[in-house]
């Protein structure tokens, strides 16, 4: 019994050797595979054979080694650490990205620069200011409005389409993280049945799905737990994605029937967002993770205009205006496109409403009713140098809105409180609700009537004398370099056109090298982390040709011994015989 014990202790000596030889081997092959986790081979004692005991030991015979299983090296706080990094650094980069194509439309590094338009414009009004009568001073202002307008539209237009453009990210994102929790779903049942019969561990799909889940980590937030039949449950943003059956698809679908911009739904829970986006995105609260979510931010959920900045006039009490500000912060200034698209509007609104209001002013009048309106103040307005000295044609106008109305009667109540029928024409007011009526990127033009004649520029005085309105002209100059507006509400400074472009320029660079300071200190910490996964996770072909050589000699060992053993029993049974 000893002799045949013996021999079983070197038999298995014998496989436990054969089995970490067979692991070593699988780790050198997959020196180079992308989310390989180095294995090892867990080797314990056989049963032992008790032959008695004593009052100060038991007497027992180990029956050999015994191969236990084969398990991953691999720690979890790390894999749960890079994956919330990961995901954090794709979500600043994607907006630095965005950053990065909206200062290229601007030309400021590239030599075309909207700045050089500002100052080309600025240059003919001082020229038609020496010279009023200048038909080649007017003709260079017409020139340059016509440039000012076309290249503010173009940029504009740069911007939603790349706006638009990022439909297509978004849509190959969803896409993807639908594929993987496929993927992982299919794994799991892989996984699970590999592993019903207790004797493997299926390793290397794990490995797979690992790999998955790290993919998923960098576009989503995500929250996972393994149960004891080896299934991942997975969540997606707090909800529900992989579970033992089922993958919860999301989908893409218009954020309103009118708007082309496209936002993720879960399908199974009646199309209900998969990113709340109502609240500015934080570290402490976690809500600042996943590329996917960082090219949402980056777009916006709209085509920003001027009317989206709130102004303090326009609101009658703090606390409405608070409220405004708030929402404003909330869905436009967190947004690198939608700010940019604003605030671009907001100086080109600026410009327009100056010129216009200088060459074609407005006064406001109180109706019999009680109703105010604005309409041509013709005793202020300057007139053009045609023969009928006409009166009101402004410099840009609307593409589908008329500055005034025709001519009309309408009854006013006068300075005395009387009422007075008048002829007028009533300006048509702006209304946020309606881009057509708005003096905004894409609707304004230079006037047509200006463009057929540069006579019609309203530059001289309505006195009927022939002379040049010096206040008018002067006034072009006084009123670009004046202070018109803040740069959003949450700033205080009040700028002139050309201050208030460069610190537009100058927030934008900010804002990008901010985003791009946080995603480089991101993409070192999840090196960082992922350096300290490998050192663990990871398969040093040194290593493991000394455990090769190691497993060599120790089946060697168990060779010679089940030769020694063998020799031993032919030995007794010859002597036997």
């Amino acid at each position: 019994m000893s002799s045949l014990s013996g021999l079983y202790i070197g038999v298995s000596g014998l496989n436990v050797s054969q089995a970490a030889l067979n692991t070593t081997s699988h780790n050198l092959a997959n020196v180079d595979t992308k989310g390989f986790v180095r294995q090892q081979a867990v080797i314990t004692d056989f049963q032992y054979i008790k032959s008695g005991s004593s009052h100060m030991t038991t007497f027992q015979k180990g029956l050999g080694a015994d191969f236990a299983t084969v398990k991953q090296i691999r720690d979890t706080f790390l894999d749960q650490a890079y994956r919330e990094e990961v995901g954090r650094q794709a979500f600043y980069e994607a907006q630095y990205l965005a950053v990065e194509e909206t200062e290229g439309l601007f030309g400021e590094l590239e030599g075309v620069a909207f700045q050089n338009t500002l100052k080309e414009f600025w240059i003919s009004l001082q020229e038609l200011a020496k010279e009023p009568d200048s038909i080649v001073a007017r003709a260079s202002l017409i020139q340059t409005a016509v440039t000012f307008t076309e290249r503010a539209e173009n940029i504009s237009n740069q911007l939603k389409d790349y706006q638009i453009n990022l439909n297509t990210q978004i849509v190959n994102q969803v896409k993807r993280i639908n594929e993987i929790g496929d993927n992982i779903k299919d794994l799991n049942i892989k996984i699970r049945h590999y592993e019903s019969t207790g004797v493997e561990k299926a390793n290397d799909l794990r490995d797979q799905r690992n790999v998955l889940l790290d993919e998923l980590s960098r576009m989503a937030a995500i929250t996972y737990k393994e149960n004891t039949s080896g299934i991942v449950n997975v969540n997606l943003e707090g909800v529900p994605f992989v579970n033992e059956d089922s993958v919860f698809h999301i989908d893409t679908v218009r954020i309103d029937s009118t708007s082309e911009m496209l936002k993720p739904v879960w399908t199974h829970h009646g199309n209900v967002d998969v990113f709340q986006l109502d609240r500015i995105p934080s570290s402490i609260e976690n809500t600042d993770v996943g590329s996917l979510k960082g090219l949402l931010m980056s777009r916006g959920q709209k085509q920003a205009k001027y009317t989206d900045i709130p102004l303090r006039e326009q609101y009658e009490t703090d606390a409405a205006y608070n409220l405004a500000v708030r929402d404003y912060n909330n869905k436009i200034e967190a947004s690198v496109i939608t700010t940019v698209q604003a605030q671009f509007d907001q100086l080109i609104h600026g410009i327009v409403s100056t010129i216009n209001n200088i060459l074609s002013p407005n006064k406001e009048v109180t109706l019999s009713d009680g109703t105010k309106i604005k309409i041509l103040d013709e005793e202020n307005a300057p007139v053009g140098m045609d023969p009928k000295h006409t009166a009101g044609e402004a410099l840009f106008d609307r593409k589908s809105t008329p500055r005034y109305s025709e001519p009309q009667d309408i009854e006013i109540i006068n300075a005395q409180g009387l009422r007075e029928t008048i002829t007028a024409r009533v300006y048509n007011e702006e209304n946020p609700e309606d881009n057509y009526s708005l003096f905004t990127v894409g609707e304004i033009e230079v006037n047509k009537k200006i463009l057929q004649n540069y006579s019609l520029i309203a530059l001289s005085s309505n006195t009927g004398s022939g002379d040049f309105d010096i206040k008018a002209a002067e006034k072009l100059l006084t009123d670009w370099q004046k202070p018109f507006s803040t740069l959003s509400p949450n700033t205080l400074t009040r700028n002139n056109f050309d201050d208030y472009y460069n610190a537009f320029i100058s927030e934008i660079a900010n804002r990008g090298e901010q985003l791009n300071t946080i995603s480089t200190n991101q993409a070192s910490m999840v090196e960082s982390i992922d350096n300290q996964r490998i050192a663990v996770t990871g398969v040093s072909s040194d290593e493991e040709l000394t455990n090769l050589i190691k497993y060599q000699h120790a089946y060697n060992a168990a060779a010679r011994y089940v030769n020694v053993i063998s020799e031993m029993l032919e030995h007794v049974i010859m002597n036997l015989s």
